[in-house]
């Protein structure tokens, strides 16, 4: 038996905990202790007593999240051990591969790991963690990533200055907890991309769009692209290796449209004229582009509702750019559209795209429906784990 404080439930409220859902809620807490820090590891019992399992405590809605689903120690061995199953799976979907060295390792509760992000970049692992108990455990698991066989990490860069709650006072550092920088260059499927983990959004790279890209490429032979939100360019160079006649990327940041640049002479050479890259807003672009201009079409905007407070605004912002795409895409042209807000369900960002769509007026068919890819894993007992929705729609 271990000796961690214990957190009681009312009578009732384990009921999700029996199902395996790795949340507890601070409002099914009929006691605990009150002397302990966030991030701590603490026990969580039935109110009849019966210990359900063991996580980190954090203030707020969301009190405990389950790390074990017994009463067991988590120390090195607990996070060396779940970090070799997740390089496994990782291994099993042939990710780790000379011609791909980028993919998400730790995908949060989708790998029994609540609060915790790793992204593989060659041989530097970056780290994001979204809960004082994860930030508290760095070290453990960077040397745990060092540790791991066949993995080949020797850096470990820890990011967390904008991931971790604000008002547990933690005051983090990005900083390299283990090694140092070696180079910032990254292989996605046979692609060459700059990765700015220092600096750039989330890890520094969208690695749940690997697939996603792939089918743009299949898509791209002979058809004039444009890339909204690009970021760092990752559809634009998939658009140009399937054969795109031409490819426009635009982002209204100018350090944004600038990697991408780097990121096309990287994989084509600077002569290569089939580019061009736009340093403008969206909306702007799509609302004064000349109609027929582009017959496919990339929408992968930022998080439009980052909380539940903010979806209704969300759905008139999808609603509204995927209405200028359909009124401003060639016939015959081909929408890859999406949405990354967890607070938004599939059915309510396929509804405000379906109302875009009806205020065309044009004929829209459904190709794929499209998710996150195998390496962001969804815990079955974590539904919210889902949160990459897109549709590719052909438009007559």
């Amino acid at each position: 038996m271990t000796s961690y404080p214990v957190f009681t439930l009312k009578k009732g409220k384990e009921d999700s905990l029996d199902r395996l859902h790795p949340w507890v809620f601070s409002g099914a807490i009929a006691s605990r202790p009150e002397d302990i820090e966030e991030g701590n590891i603490v026990k969580v019992a039935a109110w009849d007593g019966r210990i359900i399992g063991v996580g980190h405590f954090q203030v707020g809605s969301i009190m405990v999240r389950i790390l074990e689903f017994s009463d067991s120690i988590i120390d090195y061995s607990f996070y060396h051990h779940r970090l070799e199953q997740a390089f496994r799976l990782r291994q099993t979907l042939g990710l780790s591969r000379p011609d791909n060295n980028a993919y998400r390792l730790v995908h949060g509760e989708g790998d029994f790991l609540p609060g915790l992000v790793v992204d593989i970049y060659g041989p530097t692992a970056v780290i994001q963690a979204h809960s004082p108990g994860m930030h508290y455990a760095r070290f453990d698991i960077a040397d745990s990533l060092i540790s791991l066989k066949d993995i080949g990490i020797n850096s470990v860069y820890y990011k967390s200055e904008t991931t971790l709650p604000f008002k547990a006072r933690l005051d983090p550092v990005n900083e390299y907890i283990r090694g140092s920088y070696a180079g910032d260059v990254a292989i996605e499927n046979g692609l060459k991309f700059h990765v700015d983990w220092l600096k750039g959004q989330k890890t520094g790279f969208f690695v749940d769009q690997r697939d996603n890209r792939a089918l743009v490429e299949r898509f791209s032979l002979g058809r004039r692209v444009l890339n909204m939100f690009c970021y760092t360019g990752g559809f634009s160079v998939y658009a140009m290796r399937g054969g795109a006649e031409s490819v426009d990327s635009v982002d209204s940041s100018a350090k944004a449209v600038s990697l991408t640049d780097a990121n096309i002479s990287l994989n084509y050479g600077e002569d290569d004229k089939r580019h061009r890259s736009h340093a403008e807003d969206a909306f702007k672009f799509l609302d004064n582009m000349t109609a027929g201009a582009y017959d496919l079409i990339i929408l992968d905007p930022p998080a439009f509702a980052k909380h539940r407070s903010a979806i209704r605004n969300a759905l008139r912002g999808y609603q509204r750019i995927n209405a200028r795409a359909f009124e401003k895409i060639a016939p015959g042209g081909i929408l890859f559209t999406f949405s990354c807000s967890q607070a938004i369900n599939k059915e309510q960002f396929r509804l405000a795209v379906f109302s875009a769509a009806a205020q065309s007026r044009r004929k829209v068919r459904i190709l794929h429906q499209l998710t996150q890819p195998a390496d962001h894993p969804i815990n079955i007992y974590h539904p919210e784990g889902e949160y990459l929705k897109g549709l590719v729609l052909y438009v007559e």
